[in-house]
């Protein structure tokens, strides 16, 4: 008869993994995916490094994990940007500058996130989450093309070029570990960038 488990000892698995994952979190925070080794993680949890590795077979099926919850957190932060009120235009500058100064504020996990060298299944995992941003992005921009505010243009494609850009844009400020002080001074030719990416209207000004 297969071993199944008891509602409280999976309850303290969920628990304990749970823990993991904070901890992974902050450690990813701190020190970036190189930081984040299977007994740092159980160290700063206070477990045993065995007990991480029930939970998952290693490093980089964690780190997938991680970036799943923690750039889903950030794709649902651009998509609250998008919805709110405002002018189609303004909603395309919205998500840009949410992604932007998001980053900002948390450089080192951003770079994490965005740059930092990872093996193959987090690379893969990273891929998932672009196409999430260029998507939400995508939708304003062709809102933005129906209302006759922006030149005709391909959303998706538009979409996708801002996205490398601005990860281009932000790779140095992140990999320096700007602190949020310097979003000010970014922020506004992140902005005017886009705007003339889009060939919206005050693009030069």
């Amino acid at each position: 008869m297969p071993y199944r488990r008891t509602a409280r000892v999976q309850a303290r698995m969920d628990t304990q993994r749970a823990a993991i994952l904070d901890a992974a979190v902050d450690l990813l925070s701190e020190q970036g995916y190189a930081g984040c080794s299977m007994a740092a993680v159980a160290a700063r949890a206070g477990i045993a490094t065995g007990s991480v590795y029930r939970h998952f077979p290693g490093k980089a099926e964690l780190v997938v994990e991680l970036f799943r919850i923690v750039v889903g957190h950030e794709v649902e932060a651009v998509a609250r940007a998008a919805a709110e009120p405002g002018d189609v235009l303004q909603r395309v500058v919205a998500v840009v500058e949410t992604f932007s100064s998001r980053a900002l504020k948390s450089p080192r996990l951003a770079y994490a996130l965005l740059a930092e060298p990872v093996d193959l299944p987090v690379e893969a995992e990273r891929l998932v989450f672009r196409r999430a941003f260029r998507d939400i992005a995508a939708a304003q921009i062709a809102a933005a093309v129906a209302a006759g505010v922006i030149p005709p243009q391909n959303p998706e494609i538009t979409a996708a070029a801002l996205i490398g850009a601005l990860g281009e844009i932000l790779v140095g400020p992140l990999a320096d570990g700007a602190a949020s002080s310097d979003t000010v001074d970014l922020m506004p030719s992140i902005i005017a960038f886009t705007l003339r990416a889009l060939g919206g209207p005050n693009a030069d000004s």
